[in-house]
């Protein structure tokens, strides 16, 4: 089968997993309890994750179960989800993003635990060192924080005329905040005024719009749970008052956003599932270093520059690892 048509049969399947899961598993297989952030967001990552799965020799149905959750954008379901994999007793829970990663922790400290795409794991608290992380959690960290400054000059090269940056990031999310305050100190250090657009809910996404629509230039978008399952909805709203935005990962700009600069999501998710393997194998998650991402993907959609008048500089469109047309 290929990939392509593997990712849609996962994508139409989202919605049943968890029924389906309980129902044809049998109780004496080993079970990951996988906590994403809603089917749309993450169905190419899990269908990433379940295939790596399969070539290590954990198939679905087989040999592994899996117990599937999804946030859809809610902070307080990731407590809620956490506490029930706990109550299923599942051998290894998988999840990603920070807040997530924090809620499941405060739930368990025996349970072994692999977040995926997590900003700052150490600043966050999450583990004690990349190295030797310690405790029942390890996994893979975005980088993301890393990435803010070179966000930033990529905007610059698409908009030269840049002077006030606005800054989208949901501000309930620890990391979020790390990240927002690093690309507040690069944009500064260019000169730029810099316009804080906090949300904590889907529902002060199109209010933050409307305090900041006539006075910037560009929105850098804080990649997040909350912001990715919202994220075409961020691009309408962007689009409406003609505003470039820069994103964390490439979902952001197939979703209609202009630019996107960050690791690659899928290549995480394949990579957690070595992490799932090693634990169920009985390998301890302190003894799991933290890795981090060994791809970054630019990707740029023309569509979007052609509808908000802005003309990509050939050379950036040359370091592209995608153009979307």
């Amino acid at each position: 089968m290929r990939r392509r048509e593997f990712i849609t049969l996962v994508g139409r399947a989202a919605t049943a997993w968890p029924i389906a899961t309980r129902a044809e598993q049998p109780a004496r297989l080993p079970t990951i309890g996988l906590l994403g952030s809603a089917p749309s967001v993450s169905a190419e990552w899990v269908a990433a994750f379940v295939q790596r799965l399969s070539e290590l020799r954990w198939v679905v149905g087989s040999t592994v179960a899996i117990e599937y959750r999804w946030a859809e954008g809610r902070n307080d379901r990731f407590a809620e989800f956490a506490a029930e994999f706990v109550r299923l007793k599942v051998d290894a829970i998988v999840l990603g993003g920070t807040q997530a990663a924090l809620a499941a922790m405060q739930l368990t400290s025996v349970i072994p635990i692999v977040f995926v795409a997590v900003g700052d794991p150490v600043a966050s608290g999450l583990v004690v060192s990349l190295a030797r992380p310690g405790g029942n959690v390890t996994g893979l960290s975005n980088q993301t924080r890393d990435l803010a400054g070179k966000r930033i000059e990529i905007l610059r090269e698409v908009i030269p005329g840049l002077r006030r940056l606005a800054i989208l990031a949901n501000v309930e999310n620890v990391a979020v905040v790390l990240e927002m305050r690093d690309a507040h100190a690069a944009a500064r250090t260019l000169g730029y005024e810099v316009i804080a657009m906090e949300i904590r809910r889907a529902e002060d996404i199109a209010a933050a719009f409307g305090t900041m629509s006539d006075r910037a230039d560009a929105i850098y978008v804080v990649i997040d749970p909350l912001v990715n399952t919202n994220r075409l909805y961020i691009n309408d709203l962007a689009l409406s008052v003609r505003m470039p935005t820069m994103h964390g990962g490439r979902e952001g700009v197939e979703a209609g956003g202009l630019i996107s600069y960050g690791p690659n999501f899928p290549e995480l998710w394949r990579r957690s599932a070595e992490y799932i393997d090693k634990i169920l194998r009985g390998v301890k998650p302190a003894d799991i270093p933290v890795e981090q991402p060994t791809k970054f993907d630019l990707v740029i959609n023309l569509k979007t520059a052609k509808a908000l008048g802005l003309t990509v500089p050939a050379p950036l469109l040359t370091r592209a690892d995608e153009v979307i047309e």
